[in-house]
């Protein structure tokens, strides 16, 4: 809904009447979307990865990889587009990523589970994405 806006949202209720209920939920609460029910899980198509609420550039699809998991993933993003933040939320110590320019919230990142040469996964919500695909 809010792509490429110059100037970000200052308070909650404005990202409220910005973004769809659902974005609202998985992107300024820090929210979840059920596994394999999101629009990116299964995309192929090239193009740029984008943050839903704020329009940053975050993954480039080739960067994705199919990690069948049920959300979209990533092997890295573009440097300085996300950032970590510690999550012991749910009784379990995880590393969330959050856009960079709005804060929002993309997912989570995982390391060590060796199923990409770079060792990592940024495991993100379709809702928190949107997919600016590329044109010949």
């Amino acid at each position: 809904m809010a792509q490429n806006e110059t100037t970000l949202p200052t308070t909650e209720e404005e990202w409220r009447v910005r973004l769809s209920p659902d974005e609202f939920r998985v992107l300024r609460q820090a929210g979840t979307e059920a596994p394999w029910s999101g629009e990116y899980v299964d995309t192929k198509a090239e193009g740029m990865y984008e943050c839903r609420a704020c329009g940053a550039a975050l993954y480039p699809s080739d960067y994705k990889f199919d990690s069948h998991c049920g959300w979209p993933s990533f092997d890295d993003a573009i440097p300085g587009a996300v950032k970590e933040i510690n999550d012991f939320s749910h009784g379990m110590a995880r590393t969330e990523i959050r856009c960079a320019r709005c804060d929002s919230h993309l997912g989570h990142v995982f390391r060590g589970e060796h199923m990409t040469a770079k060792n990592t996964r940024h495991c993100v919500n379709s809702l928190s994405i949107k997919l600016d695909p590329k044109t010949a």
